[in-house]
Order: structure tokens, then C-alpha cells, then sequence
């Protein structure tokens, strides 16, 4: 028998179901150093979002679409670093870095399903800023449930159906060459590349979501703001006031798209991108925002810095 066709039939006997994280291993003693920053980051992103979604729930005045939104952001924000962080610091502290096929293909949906909704709800906030400013007229009419529905139902079942899908075909894969995922968590061609059989469906799926998801999102809200600006140049200086966030919006969406870009490409194109190099940029697309979105929409919001500020007086009061 030769050599191939006994490759063959061990890749037939033999699949995974436990995986173990490799991420920065070559590090070596320093590794244990990497739970300082990703704890202050980790720290950082629960506890601001935290704030900023009692005080959104916790105030009626808060209430309507664009804090609702806001508010939304700060769940995905919060959930994020909770679905990997608090593994990669266990790993970084006592080398817990095992996970079975189950574990990573859950976490691998709760990762890019969430983490679709960072640039999805960004563009549900240029389409009302949009509807405030270009259509002042009309903006009632879209803050009516029926009609603001019309603009979730079609992105939701979009970012559902491909990470569904993606998750779904890296499931049907044998991993029959190694179980060592050279990252820290679950990141979908982290995983798919260990297969030992043909990948190009998962590649090319993978490729669709990136630009039918994030891709088209920020597409989309750049050609929001673009009619914005337009608008209220036109108009004068009468809503500058809100633009206040934007161009900070588009900045910090912007680093994260392209962190996410770079992070998904360097699997499938040939480059001198380091293993480590690779993680810092996948761990910057889901934490970048976390850490700053609560900043930008919460700190920077007149009425929700307020808010915050009443509240501290409060306690300050009490005690």
C-alpha cells in the first residue's frame, strides 16, 4: 500500500474531537505576562458596557431608537470578550487550553455571530442619524416599530444564515493531522485549516461572509455619512452638533474592519504575518470596540454622560 493511500485511510479512521490552543507558546516564559493587558482590556470592556446599558435601560428618557441601539452595542460589546477571554486568561495563567470539537464550533458561532453585530448595528445608527437629519420630517414615521423592523429583519437573517452556514460546514471537516490550534480561540479558519480534507467550500463561504457582512456594512455607512455630511454642510453650521461622533465612529470602524480583513486574508494568501502577529490582530477586531465604542456613544452623548454624571452624584450623596 502506499504511502498516500494509507494518508487516506487514516484521515478516514481518524478525526479529532479535542483541540488544544498553541497562541503565543513561543513566547515562552514571558506568556504568563499576556494576563495583564488582556484583564485591563477584559475589565475595561464589561464594566463600561455594563454602565452604559443600566443607565440606557434604567432612564425612559433613554429610550428611543438611537439609545436603544446604543444600548444593543454595549450587549454585543459585552458579550464578546466574555465568549474568549476569560479562557485565553486561564491558559495564560495555568496553561488550561483544551477544548473539545463541541466547545469550539459553539464558541466559534457566539464569536463571528455576535461579532457581526458590531458593524450591523453601527449601520442601524447611520440610518437614523441619516432619517434625523436628512429626513427630520419623516424621522417619527421611521421610529414606528413596523417601520424600523423593516431595517433589522434583513440584516439579522443575513448575519444568521452565514455564520450558520460557516459553522455548519467546518463541523462536517476531519481533522486528522493535528489538534493544535495555532491561535487562542476558536477563530473559524484557525480551526478549518487543520482538516485534512478538501477546504475550498469553507474558504469560499468564508471570503462571501466577510464582505457580504462587515464589508457591506461599512460600505453602507460610509455612504450614509457621505449624504449626511453633504446635508448638513449644506445647511450650515445649524447640526454640526450632530456630527459630533461621527468621524470618531468612522475611524474606530474603520482600524476594527481592517484588523478583521487582515486577520481572516492572512489565511488564505501568502504573507510574512507572524502566528503571533495574526492572534494580536484577531484579538484587536473583537476588543478594539469593546474598549472604546461605550467611550464614543456613551461618554461622548450629551444626554447619556449626564445621565452617568447624576447617577455618580447620586451615590456620592448616599454615602
Amino acid at each position: 500500500m502506499s504511502e498516500l493511500s494509507m494518508k487516506d485511510l487514516h484521515a478516514q479512521n481518524l478525526s479529532f474531537t479535542d483541540f488544544k490552543f498553541n497562541g503565543f507558546y513561543s513566547l515562552g516564559e514571558w506568556r504568563p505576562f499576556l494576563f495583564i493587558p488582556l484583564f485591563l482590556m477584559f475589565l475595561l470592556a464589561v464594566t463600561a458596557n455594563s454602565i452604559l446599558i443600566y443607565l440606557i435601560t434604567s432612564q425612559r428618557s433613554l429610550h428611543s431608537p438611537m439609545y436603544v441601539l446604543i444600548c444593543l452595542m454595549g450587549v454585543v460589546d459585552m458579550l464578546l470578550p466574555i465568549f474568549f477571554v476569560p479562557n485565553m486568561l486561564l491558559s495564560f495563567l495555568f496553561n488550561f487550553s483544551e477544548i473539545s470539537l463541541t466547545g469550539c464550533l459553539i464558541q466559534m458561532f457566539c464569536l463571528h455571530f455576535v461579532g457581526t453585530f458590531q458593524t450591523t448595528l453601527l449601520f442601524w445608527m447611520a440610518l437614523d442619524r441619516y432619517f434625523a437629519i436628512c429626513k427630520p420630517l419623516n424621522y417619527h414615521k421611521y421610529k414606528e416599530i413596523s417601520n424600523f423592523l423593516k431595517f433589522v429583519f434583513p440584516p439579522v437573517n443575513r448575519n444568521g444564515l452565514l455564520i450558520v452556514t460557516i459553522v455548519s460546514l467546518a463541523g462536517r471537516l476531519s481533522f486528522c493531522a493535528t489538534n493544535v490550534i495555532d491561535h487562542c480561540f476558536c477563530e473559524h479558519m484557525a480551526l478549518v485549516q487543520l482538516a485534512c480534507g478538501d477546504i475550498s467550500v469553507n474558504n469560499i463561504v468564508g471570503l462571501l461572509t466577510i464582505f457580504l457582512i462587515p464589508t457591506a456594512d461599512f460600505i453602507l455607512i460610509t455612504a450614509s455619512y457621505v449624504v449626511i455630511f453633504t446635508s448638513v454642510f449644506k445647511s450650515g453650521k445649524a447640526h454640526m452638533k450632530a456630527l459630533n461622533t461621527c468621524i470618531t465612529h468612522l475611524i474606530v470602524l474603520s482600524v476594527a474592519l481592517t484588523s478583521a480583513l487582515v486577520a481572516f486574508l492572512s489565511y488564505r494568501i501568502r504573507n510574512n504575518i507572524s502566528s503571533n502577529n495574526r492572534i494580536v490582530i484577531s484579538i484587536m477586531y473583537l476588543c478594539f470596540p469593546s474598549c472604546f465604542n461605550p467611550i464614543i456613544y456613551g461618554w461622548r452623548t450629551k444626554e447619556i454622560r449626564q445621565t452617568f454624571l447624576k447617577f455618580i452624584n447620586k451615590k456620592v450623596l448616599t454615602f
